[in-house]
């Protein structure tokens, strides 16, 4: 068995790896982020980044973190229930600069951590990215 058999089990899913675009995406179930991130750690994974998105209609917010291990770019998706997860910048500093964009550009907060500010000026409000995904769709209209 190779090392990208081996990680659902070490995750505790039983879910298949899904190949699409060069990378193995794998869903979790009950596992949270920073369990993964413990567990991408334990395997000497290198944290690549975070991809936000906001799902079409009242499907609200995903957020797919990718690892690399051994040259395999490995996704794990969140789809979150409200506007927050975890931070893992204690465990993994290199999430540092794209929590604090996605702060700023959707309006997530990552819990257990404190903000400096990247983009935004003293007084502006979080979720730049949402406002204009709300004026582009008034737009169409």
């Amino acid at each position: 068995m190779n090392l990208l058999e081996s990680i659902p089990e070490q995750l505790g899913t039983t879910e298949p790896w899904v190949e699409k675009g060069g990378v193995h995406w794998l869903t979790l179930g009950g596992m949270n982020v920073r369990e993964l991130a413990k567990a991408m750690n334990g395997l000497h994974a290198r944290f690549v980044t975070i991809t936000a998105y906001q799902l079409p209609g009242e499907g609200g917010l995903r957020l797919e973190y990718h690892w690399d291990l051994d040259g395999q770019l490995l996704g794990f998706p969140f789809q979150l229930a409200g506007n927050s997860i975890e931070s893992i910048y204690d465990l993994c500093e290199a999430v540092d600069w794209i929590e604090r964009e996605i702060h700023e550009g959707f309006a997530i907060d990552f819990l257990g951590r404190e903000y400096e500010p990247l983009l935004l000026r003293q007084g502006d409000t979080p979720g730049v990215n949402l406002r204009d995904a709300v004026a582009a769709s008034k737009e169409k209209k």
